[in-house]
């Protein structure tokens, strides 16, 4: 269900650092521009850099605005597409934006630059991605980029500073996600792994998050590390392997991807106690939750893609309305979800095989103001209101 990671391709740590060590390696000083709370979302897994749009011309209205996808075929990215034509529906009622236009490479990256090389050629005001490759599009990029037309990537970043990207910290998230297992479990215990897609970049960030938060913790050990592949039955097979061949207590489970339903389940098909998940929250998740509250434990986040959807769309708005951002890789923070935040997340429509629907979070995880920080003279994005976002569940 994750599939965002598979758009993401970056330079591998091995640590966590302080933000003060972060700021030490950062030779521009494009760090040093933000806000403490912003400069504290970076770790050394994320390269930044100062932004090249700080003498950007916005373009008059109404907007022509092109999306690229890379691959649509799963929930999340379906989810995605539908938040973000939401969100410039609304534009295009305003007047600010003329057009809509989707292009869908099917995992093609040669077809996914063929692709924006034809947006660049109609004339698009602005270019939002999520990219099949963190290298393969650099070059179509910087033609968007001399041709006055802004690109802005989700879930995954490019390695071209000719783009603003928008993603989250995979690495920090790896670690908190280690850090919420060791606040639950203050006594120590046996952590059970389950990786993405083994030997992947943004995997060995992640593994690198969880790695500094046992050192960190002292009393925890890695029982066992499998690969999910960021897929429920595919995870649910490799937990059940693990437990059949580990017969030590396990006393969590940690997760970057979005399977904790199904490592609950292969748990209760092996018959053993069920430990602590450390997950993204998902509706099948809830569901299940909502149907075990006494044995199902919980910490973790989401990572959702309607609020993925919603910082491209703002971000992309701001520059079309001639705000300068001040680096060209934009962290976005992950909303926290522990066990206590459950019954605010759930709602009635989420079932334990209801891996399609995704929570909607209680509040907004990127505050506009928090967003200003940014840009140069930041300020609210036009058009936008989280408190607008559909529920979860139809009416």
């Amino acid at each position: 269900m994750r599939t965002l990671h598979a758009a993401m391709g970056l330079t591998v740590s091995m640590l966590v650092l302080s933000t003060a060590q972060v700021l030490a390696q950062d030779r521009s000083g494009a760090l040093g521009k933000l806000p403490a709370e912003l400069q504290a979302l970076y770790t050394d897994a994320v390269e930044v850099g100062p932004s090249q749009y700080a003498d950007f011309k916005a373009p008059p209205k109404p907007w022509r605005w092109c999306h690229s996808e890379s691959y649509m075929g799963n929930p999340w990215r379906v989810t995605f597409n539908a938040e973000l034509s939401r969100l410039v529906d609304a534009a295009k009622a305003s007047g600010d934006v003329s057009e809509f236009v989707v292009s869908d490479s099917n995992g093609d990256a040669t077809q996914q630059i063929s692709q924006i090389r034809a947006f660049v050629e109609q004339g698009c005001s602005v270019i939002t991605t999520i990219a099949g490759s963190p290298t393969a599009l650099n070059a179509v990029i910087e033609d968007a980029y001399k041709a006055g037309i802004p690109v802005v990537t989700s879930a995954g970043a490019v390695m071209t500073p000719a783009a603003v990207n928008v993603m989250h910290n995979q690495n920090l998230w790896g670690y908190d996600m280690g850090k919420g297992i060791a606040a639950a479990l203050p006594n120590g215990g046996a952590i059970l792994q389950v990786e993405g897609i083994s030997g992947h970049p943004l995997v060995q960030q992640e593994n690198a998050g969880l790695d500094k938060a046992v050192a960190e913790a002292g009393n925890l050990t890695i029982a066992r590390k499998v690969s999910g592949e960021w897929t429920g039955s595919t995870t649910k097979s490799a937990v059940l392997q693990a437990l059949a061949t580990t017969p030590q207590p396990i006393d969590a489970v940690w997760s970057t991807g979005s399977e904790a339903r199904f490592i609950a389940e292969a748990f209760g098909q092996a018959g053993r106690p069920l430990p602590l998940i450390a997950a993204s929250i998902s509706g099948d998740a809830l569901g299940y939750w909502n149907e075990n509250k006494d044995t199902f434990k919980f910490t973790g986040g989401e990572v959702s893609p309607h609020v993925a959807a919603q910082n491209a769309f703002r971000v992309a708005l701001r520059l079309l309305d001639g705000q300068k951002p001040l680096v060209n890789t934009l962290i976005a923070p992950m909303p926290k979800v522990t066990e206590a935040d459950l019954p605010t997340w759930y709602k009635d429509c989420m079932k334990p095989d209801s891996a399609a629907i995704f929570p909607i979070p209680p509040s907004d995880p990127f505050p506009e103001e928090l967003m200003n920080g940014y840009f140069e003279g930041g300020k609210a994005t036009p058009a936008y209101d989280f408190a607008k976002v559909p529920a979860s569940c139809p009416q």
